[in-house]
């Protein structure tokens, strides 16, 4: 799950992009210019942002090369457009734009682009994210990936898990995410509101994730009685 900034002054748009990566469990916050994208990008320090390129106040190009001459180009910006010439496409991507898509959107594309920019760094950021989550360490240079990663913040039988990184990005991240909503589910006795509350989602997006990774609701109930 990430923190994305969407930044587009259509309200369509924002609305389409919010629902599709709200329903891939990524926290989405909006903006329709570039002022408010500023605000925002200081506020919530997104790990991705979708920019559109014609705004009316600055343009996404200008306010990317803002951000990269301020040193606030720290996360992946995928920029978006329908108008917009190769050599738009070209600069953005000179600046520091991580990739460029093509309006209207489909949402093959929009997935593959956002699961490539996330996949800069994952390793780091999830470790740095949660408190207790540690990479074992690699028995020679280069095995780090193939180490199983594990989450030892309790004890108990929900407190460990090891999971393999040498995987598809999807397929790694839907086995921590599984993990992570199994443990929650555990310790507040199935609860879905405590549970919606303790990770920061709806409770609407937290049952329609819960049914995507395939858990198991009950067995949180019958673990805490």
């Amino acid at each position: 799950m990430a923190n994305i900034l969407v930044v587009d002054d259509e309200l369509g748009i924002r609305d389409l992009l919010s629902e599709i990566l709200n329903d891939e469990g990524h926290n989405v916050e909006v903006a329709e210019n570039a002022a408010q994208a500023r605000a925002a990008r200081l506020r919530e320090r997104p790990d991705l942002v979708l920019l559109d390129i014609w705004m009316p106040d600055t343009d996404g190009v200008t306010l990317l090369k803002e951000w990269s001459t301020a040193g606030l180009l720290t996360m992946p910006v995928i920029m978006m457009s329908g108008h917009a010439t190769i050599d738009t496409a070209v600069a953005a991507t000179k600046i520091g734009a991580q990739a460029f898509l093509e309006k209207p959107i489909t949402l093959q594309k929009l997935l593959k682009a956002v699961e490539q920019g996330l996949a800069r760094n994952t390793a780091q950021a999830a470790a740095a994210a949660q408190p207790g989550l540690t990479a074992a360490p690699a028995a020679e240079a280069g095995a780090g990936l193939a180490q199983p990663l594990m989450l030892t913040g309790e004890t108990g039988p929900q407190a460990q898990q090891n999971f393999q990184l040498d995987k598809p990005l999807r397929e790694a991240r839907d086995e921590f995410e599984k993990a992570y909503f199994e443990y929650h589910l555990a310790r507040e006795s199935g609860s879905m509101t405590r549970v919606a509350e303790k990770t920061g989602l709806e409770r609407t997006h937290l049952y329609r994730k819960l049914k995507q990774l395939g858990v198991d609701l009950s067995r949180g109930k019958r673990s805490g009685n």
